[in-house]
């Protein structure tokens, strides 16, 4: 067990809800998170991943453990993909049912790469276009220690590359097309397409 870190995470579960995320700048959202190895009692971990997971209705689709300040290899993900069917058909955007990210590991399957707009709760206000694997191989483990592994493709192996970067502290802005760099204002007004491609012949960047 680490005392500090259990501190940590009981003051974080005492905190008001919603949590303000870890926003960009911040160095733990630079630093790669600790390898999961027992340093919080069982049903703290339980509960931290309960609440990770409760953030994210109507807020996003994924939340790394050090975009609430724990430095640990913990991520959640879920997408129920309420978006449109033109949306979803164009992104692979299945629904995603929710997973327990303990120490994933992401390996590309294939070479192929898809680009889309891609946001991120720590970079409040802009989203970017970033080229991902098209299919992936997660590997992780449960809050139980049960070991998992998943081939996702589309929108829910972007998921997982998203937040399994947080873990290694790279942001999606590390990743993007910088000429796409927009506000989500001005991406609703403009580039809410279900691809890219409009905003790339306007703003001159390759997808």
């Amino acid at each position: 067990m680490d005392a500090e870190l259990t501190r940590q995470v009981q003051e974080l579960l005492a905190a008001p809800r919603p949590w303000t995320v870890t926003q960009v700048g911040e160095p733990v959202l630079r630093r790669p998170a600790a390898r999961y190895d027992g340093q919080l009692p069982d049903d703290l971990l339980a509960e931290l991943l309960d609440a990770m997971r409760a953030h994210l209705p109507g807020v996003g689709v994924g939340l790394a453990a050090p975009q609430v300040g724990v430095p640990l290899a913990l991520a959640v993900i879920e997408d129920p993909a309420e978006v449109p069917e033109e949306i979803a058909l164009a992104r692979e955007r299945p629904p995603q049912p929710f997973l327990e990210l303990v120490n994933p590991v992401v390996t590309a399957v294939g070479d192929e790469r898809r680009s889309f707009y891609e946001g991120c709760l720590s970079v409040d206000g802009l989203t970017a276009v970033v080229a991902r694997w098209h299919r992936v191989q997660l590997a992780a483990a449960d809050r139980s220690g049960r070991g998992y592994e998943l081939e996702l493709t589309g929108w829910p192996a972007r998921i997982a590359q998203h937040e399994t970067d947080h873990l290694n502290g790279t942001l999606y802005l590390d990743r993007a097309e910088l000429r796409s760099l927009s506000t989500t204002a001005v991406y609703a007004t403009h580039w809410a397409a279900p691809t890219p491609g409009p905003s790339a012949a306007e703003l001159g960047f390759p997808i």
